[in-house]
């Protein structure tokens, strides 16, 4: 199972990213999708998540102003971020809960490599 992550770049706060990350190969079906994000010298945090029905959480922080989204029928989770903020600067990682197959009930955690957001001030 592979992640892609896309959509990272600079922009100028105020301004908006749409992320994506599409998951390929080989799987039975994947249930919760999110997006975590690790700045310079500090942990990585969970930003937003979402579960196969829809449910999501979000970092109280950009609550309002992000909005995460899946299609299933791409295997793909979005991440629409408005109003940026320089404190939004971080490398941008997704990660997915998938099954590998129908016969086995557990689920993996995968990882994809990261995109960089910059929001300059």
């Amino acid at each position: 199972v592979r992640l892609e992550e896309s959509g990272g770049g600079l922009v100028q706060a105020g301004g908006s990213l749409r992320l994506s990350c599409a998951a390929s190969g080989t799987f039975f079906s994947i249930s919760a999708m999110g997006w975590y994000r690790q700045a310079p010298g500090k942990q990585r945090e969970l930003v937003a998540k979402i579960t196969s029905g829809g449910s999501t959480n979000y970092l109280d922080s950009v609550r309002g102003r992000f909005t995460i989204s899946r299609d299933n029928a791409k295997n793909t989770v979005y991440l629409q971020m408005n109003s940026l903020k320089p404190e939004d600067t971080a490398v941008y990682f997704c990660n997915a809960v998938v099954r590998r197959n129908g016969l086995d009930p557990r689920e993996y955690l995968y990882w994809g490599q990261g995109t960089q957001v910059t929001v300059s001030s």
